[in-house]
């Protein structure tokens, strides 16, 4: 199955994603991400923790979505709330999409561990719900039960 994680800026949620949605799908998940207004760099708290938590950051960058035109999509997660609410490019019409909000650990102000145990809370949240996406039958569903089964797992 193949995937895209979409935020803004893609420098922090959306990054987080693609690393954990590769690293704990391999073989069954194609995971990528990219920001209507993209960055241009990812995060460097980010990288850090994700390489804290055991996900390899190798290739990760900040791209647009347009650089995904033309690629077979089969599910579209927006993971901030402004780019859920953005219309998405007309290319993006046969995948499936949804909205799998996350707080923004980037934004957070205080502490050296507060920042850290924000971003690691958002690793773990990730984590769950790629490990509940994982446990069903990805490859037998029809884009409308995809649809359906997020849906029922608490995406919007």
């Amino acid at each position: 199955m193949n995937l895209l994680y979409v935020c803004t800026h893609n420098r922090c949620r959306s990054i987080i994603c693609e690393a954990v949605s590769n690293h704990r799908g391999a073989g069954r998940l194609a995971a990528y991400s990219a920001g209507s207004s993209p960055a241009g760099e990812v995060h460097p708290l980010s990288l850090r923790y994700l390489a804290q938590a055991g996900y390899p950051t190798e290739g990760l960058q900040s791209q647009s979505w347009h650089d995904f035109q033309g690629q077979d999509l089969d599910l579209v997660l927006t993971v901030c709330d402004s780019a859920a609410g953005e219309s998405c490019p007309l290319w993006l019409g046969r995948s499936v999409k949804l909205h799998w909000g996350l707080a923004d650990p980037s934004k957070l102000e205080g502490s050296e561990a507060e920042i850290e145990a924000a971003f690691m809370t958002t690793i773990t949240e990730v984590e769950q719900r790629v490990d509940d996406l994982l446990e069903l039958p990805l490859e037998e569903l029809r884009a409308s039960d995809l649809h359906d089964a997020l849906v029922n797992l608490g995406a919007r």
